[in-house]
Parts: C-alpha cells; structure tokens; sequence
C-alpha cells in the first residue's frame, strides 16, 4: 500500500512539473522573441552583419582573391567641405583600389593602371571634398560609393570593383 502511494505522489509531482515546465516555456517565449527583435534591430542600426541564414545579394558576384589585383594610391592631403564649426579641415588618406585580373578589360586598363593614378587622384579628390569631416567621420562607405561608381563610369568598365580607405586622418 505504501509503495503504491509514493508512486501515485511521484506521478502526481512529475505532472505538476511538466504543467509548470509548459506554462515556463510558454510566457517565456514573447519575451524571447521581442530581445531577439531589439537585438535584430540594435545590430542593424549599427551596421553589424547577423547570419540570418539568408543568402542576402552582394551585387556582382563575389570575386576570388586569385583574381584580386591592388593598387595602392599615394597618400592624399585633401581639403574638405566647411562643416557646422565654418572651420576648414583636412582628410589625409591612403586609398586602394581592388582589380578583377579576370575581367576582360583589366588587360586594358588594369596592367597599366600607375598611368592612370592622376585621373584616379583626381576622382577621390573630387568625391572627398565634396563632404565634411562630420560627414566622413560618421559614414565613410558612401564616399566609398561614390568613387567606385565615378571610376567606373570613367573607365566605362566594372574590372575596378572594391574601393578601401586604409586610412584617413582628420586636421
């Protein structure tokens, strides 16, 4: 009789721990979803890639690195935009530009690409000045933007395909 009440009261405790495990489970899980969606969110903002498990479009394909030329731009001293303090500031940068070897016009353009560091130089300067030191403090990928489009319409070709700040300073 003893053995078969102390199973009763352990079958009757396993159940209100599965009821209470299930009940946990279930009003945890709003506030599971709505950290996740700050986190999301937070990341975002910040400009901080999160795999989702999503296959996200990168534009052109993805250039492998065998086929990846560089070209670094002497250092630059460029005059920027006045910005909210009417102060002239100074960027100073190293800018490279990344090749497709592949692409049918690096044979062209590419193998030779030193000839054209002046109308290279030219372009970045253009793009730079036309932003404060603010603006370049807070988004440089933009300006980045702006002179890969501007070299490629130059070049009327897509073998330049990344552009990189390695470094820039502000005066």
């Amino acid at each position: 009789m003893k053995k078969n009440l102390i199973s009763i009261l352990i079958l009757a405790l396993l159940l209100v721990n599965v009821i209470l495990t299930g009940i946990l489970m279930f009003s945890t899980m709003s506030s599971v979803k709505k950290t996740s969606a700050l986190v999301t969110n937070i990341a975002t903002v910040l400009n901080i890639e999160l795999d989702t498990g999503k296959a996200e479009e990168e534009g052109p394909a993805t250039i492998a690195m065998k086929d990846s030329v560089t070209h670094d731009v002497e250092e630059l001293t460029i005059l920027l935009k006045a910005g909210t303090d009417g102060k002239s500031h100074y960027a100073v940068v190293n800018v490279s530009i990344l090749m497709n070897s592949a692409h049918e016009d690096y044979a062209t353009y590419g193998a030779n690409i030193a000839q054209y560091d002046s109308v290279i130089k030219s372009i970045i300067n253009e793009k730079f000045q036309n932003h404060t030191m603010e603006e370049l403090q807070e988004d440089q990928e933009s300006v980045k933007a702006e002179i890969l489009a501007e070299i490629q319409a130059q070049f009327d070709s897509e073998f330049v395909y990344k552009v990189m700040i390695s470094s820039i300073m502000f005066g």
